[in-house]
């Protein structure tokens, strides 16, 4: 059990330290912003070449973000909305307009992993996805399942990396899901020619793996998912039928490098792109992102230690990203990573747009992804279900298994 009045006195004690933090936080963001504001009337050719001259100066090997030429269209990095409600069916009416007929598509899993209190190495994921095709009468969806064990042996084959068993399991779970995305991405081929509205498919993470941002099971199988994502990005551009990756949490630093490459300043940034689109400038309160549904311009992304998997022939970035209002300015707006041909082809205001549905009908989140997890998450009541089938298997073939009393005593006290 968590102690709160032992929490409180922590708090308290390290008040100095976070007040400091958010000081420097908000000094940091007020310098970002005047640098962002200071690109406005530029072109994308001139923020190119400036950055070019910033990598040419030793700063960085890679300016983070560069900005397409929808950049000239909106004259600065935010493009307004333009829209506003004065109630939630105002809203939703809209959302009805903007997904009405358009096939949207999500898949997420979870993932059950024993460990070490039970005896028989065994481990399963289960991954759901939702289509919808917003027909007016909200019939036709489809909402499936599919369940995978990773048996002993799988477990004990890491590829000569030292691995967890959990690693590798997280590791198939996301291969599941995106290969539900491809098989979506393969029905949907063809919509230009069927007069369909643009489908848009959900994938909850983000669509761009380097090699200075490997963390947890993905620095353990870094080549693994690497190919899993670029296949499904390769895919989209190939069926044309638009993809989505959805980080509700952005941390990542793209722009900010891209201001500091052009400033030709070494980065030492706190900050993260989300929390400079939630920011002000001097003297001006108001958030860059204004309102509900502002969104930045499209960059192509540039981040130093992305492999040739995420390039295409020409050496040009294969996926870009977005950052999207999705909830009241002032909040961290979601990043978006989408393949670039979804730019290059003038898509990104309609993908836009069917995201900004999808979060109006799940009240900040898309209702997609939503319904997705909602449908792959394990509770605890499956996962002893799970352990008592395992069980009976074993039983049946002779095999043993053994459960720990320490697990059977947190099964009787929960």
């Amino acid at each position: 059990m968590l102690y709160r009045q032992r929490l409180i006195e922590e708090l308290s004690r390290t008040r100095d330290d976070f007040v400091e933090f958010g000081r420097a936080t908000r000094e940091s963001a007020r310098d970002y912003v005047a640098r962002l504001r200071a690109l406005e009337g530029k072109t994308a050719a001139e923020i190119g070449r400036a950055a070019g001259e910033g990598i040419a100066a030793g700063v960085a090997r890679a300016p983070g973000a560069l900005p397409t030429e929808e950049i000239g269209q909106a004259g600065s990095f935010v493009v307004p909305f333009g829209r506003a409600w004065r109630t939630h069916e105002e809203a939703r009416a809209w959302a009805v307009d903007a997904l009405s007929d358009r096939v949207t598509f999500a898949a997420d899993g979870s993932q059950i992993m024993p460990g070490r209190e039970v005896s028989l190495p065994v481990a399963a994921v289960q991954v759901a996805w939702f289509e919808n095709p917003h027909t007016r009468d909200g019939a036709s969806y489809r909402k499936e399942w599919d369940f995978k064990l990773v048996t002993p042996q799988e477990l004990l084959e890491t590829e000569g990396v030292a691995a967890t068993a959990a690693d590798l399991v997280g590791l198939r779970r996301v291969e599941q899901e995106l290969a539900a995305v491809r098989e979506f991405l393969k029905r949907r081929e063809g919509w230009q020619q069927r007069r369909e509205r643009t489908p848009v498919a959900f994938f909850d993470g983000t669509l761009l793996l380097s090699t200075t941002r490997l963390r947890g099971e993905t620095l353990k199988f870094p080549n693994s998912y690497i190919a899993a994502i670029s296949e499904t990005v390769r895919l989209s551009r190939e069926t044309r039928v638009p993809l989505v990756g959805y980080i509700d949490q952005s941390y990542a630093r793209d722009v900010v490098r891209l201001l500091d490459v052009v400033a030709r300043k070494r980065s030492e940034a706190t900050i993260f792109d989300a929390q400079l689109f939630a920011s002000g400038g001097d003297g001006d309160d108001a958030p860059l992102f204004a309102r509900w549904g502002d969104r930045s311009v499209f960059c192509g992304c540039v981040r130093e230690g992305l492999t040739a998997e995420f390039r295409d022939e020409a050496g040009e970035p294969l996926v870009g990203f977005i950052y999207l209002q999705t909830t009241a300015p002032g909040e961290a707006p979601a990043r978006l990573d989408i393949p670039a041909w979804v730019a290059e082809e003038g898509l990104i205001e309609d993908v836009a747009d069917a995201v900004r549905g999808e979060c109006v009908v799940g009240n900040g989140y898309p209702y997609a992804l939503e319904t997705a997890d909602e449908a792959a998450v394990i509770t605890a009541r499956d996962r002893e279900q799970f352990l008592r089938a395992v069980q009976d298997f074993a039983e049946a073939n002779a095999l043993p298994f053994r459960v720990s009393r320490k697990l059977v005593s947190k099964i009787h006290r929960r």
